[in-house]
């Protein structure tokens, strides 16, 4: 009896699989040709952007053009410059010279061209080309050429025009974002070049002070100065972890210690699992500077510079605070766009945290008057952008 029931549930089973199955196959046969045309198109042109999203070279023209006569449903297709073929895929390698000199027309002209059988004369017998459209990219020095087995129809004209308006937005967005990058550059070399040279200048004038009182801590000084601006002023890599950061911090609290004396009290609170975290070189220093020379520097008598750093998650919270003098809201709005130098750091910093991890991740600056200032950042805990040299 018991073997009975074993084979009956065997069986059961059995067809419970075989129903799940059918089941399933029915239920991938629900999207229609439409659908199934919509997710083809998408697909492959998914494939094509991240090559064309690192810049049009032979090496990202040789990845994308394949998925590019997907698209246009050419029997050969070629990006190419006025004076090169970048990549072709398909038919028609035999016709490049050709496609070079009606390239350069349509670029120097910026029109679109269709070619026919004579634009394109061939004394090879075996030859199925029959035409081609030349379509020139915006903004790019090079254009996106479809080539035919069959006089150019208007289907593959039109084909031609769109993919080519879509690769040129791709491209334009590779060109942005290295405009983000070179501006980040650019914003890190300035914010040297505007926040240092007041640090130094007070340090210097620290350690003079010590050099006959205390000639044991004047030295002392002068190696962390030079650790100090031997990391400041390193000239490779955008990125550093939060461990490298702090060390130059604890290096800029130290020297400003021996100028401030009792009146600069700190306080940290790190979480030691973040102290890996890959941030924008310089991004929590300037911060820190800023509490001094903006918060601190003003306010009689004794200071409080707190610095925290704690695991979220997916991302590591930063924050400094101090509670110093403080400032009106609406004055440190206009002083990101002023050129005088003041609060550069907060939005020299702020800009660069947007450029490398989008904009939600900016700058939070809390303040009033006589009310201190709290600065807070998120940092993602990993980024494909963010790797420390």
């Amino acid at each position: 009896m018991s073997s009975a029931l074993a084979v009956l549930a065997l069986v059961c089973g059995l067809v419970a699989a075989v129903f799940a199955v059918l089941r399933l196959r029915g239920r991938r046969g629900i999207a229609t040709p439409v659908q199934r045309a919509t997710y083809d198109v998408l697909h492959t042109a998914g494939l094509a952007t991240e090559p064309l999203r690192a810049g049009l070279d032979p090496a990202t023209a040789a990845k994308a053009v394949r998925h590019l006569r997907t698209l246009v449903g050419a029997s050969g297709l070629a990006l190419l410059t006025g004076n090169e073929v970048l990549a072709l895929d398909g038919d028609g390698h035999h016709h490049q010279e050709q496609l070079i000199a009606a390239a350069r027309k349509s670029l120097q002209s910026k029109r679109s061209l269709v070619l026919g059988l004579a634009e394109l004369p061939c004394d090879r017998v075996d030859c199925v080309i029959r035409g081609a459209v030349i379509e020139p990219l915006n903004g790019a020095d090079a254009a996106l050429a479809a080539i035919s087995d069959s006089p150019p129809a208007p289907g593959l004209v039109q084909a031609t025009l769109e993919t080519a308006r879509w690769v040129s937005t791709q491209l334009a967005w590779h060109e942005l974002d290295s405009s983000r990058a070179r501006l980040a550059q650019a914003e890190l070399r300035a914010l040297r070049a505007q926040i240092s040279p007041h640090f130094i200048y007070n340090a210097l004038g620290a350690i003079a002070s010590f050099v006959r009182t205390d000639p044991e801590r004047a030295r002392e000084l002068i190696m962390e100065f030079a650790e100090f601006t031997r990391y400041s002023f390193r000239s490779h890599g955008e990125f550093t972890t939060l461990a490298e950061e702090l060390r130059s911090i604890d290096r800029y609290l130290t020297l400003e210690r021996a100028r401030f004396g009792e009146r600069l009290k700190v306080r940290l609170r790190i979480a030691p699992e973040v102290l890996p975290v890959v941030l924008p070189f310089l991004s929590v220093q300037p911060l820190v500077e800023n509490a001094v020379r903006h918060g601190l520097s003003r306010k009689p008598g004794v200071g409080m510079v707190s610095i925290e750093a704690s695991d979220a998650g997916a991302e590591c919270h930063i924050t400094v605070e101090d509670d110093g003098v403080g400032m009106d809201p609406i004055v440190l709005e206009d002083s990101h766009h002023a050129e005088d130098g003041q609060h550069v750091g907060l939005s020299n910093v702020d800009d660069r945290l947007r450029a490398v991890f989008g904009d939600g991740f900016g700058l939070v600056v809390e303040t009033g008057i006589g009310a201190g200032t709290r600065v807070s950042m998120r940092v993602p805990k990993f980024h494909p952008k963010a790797r420390a040299s």
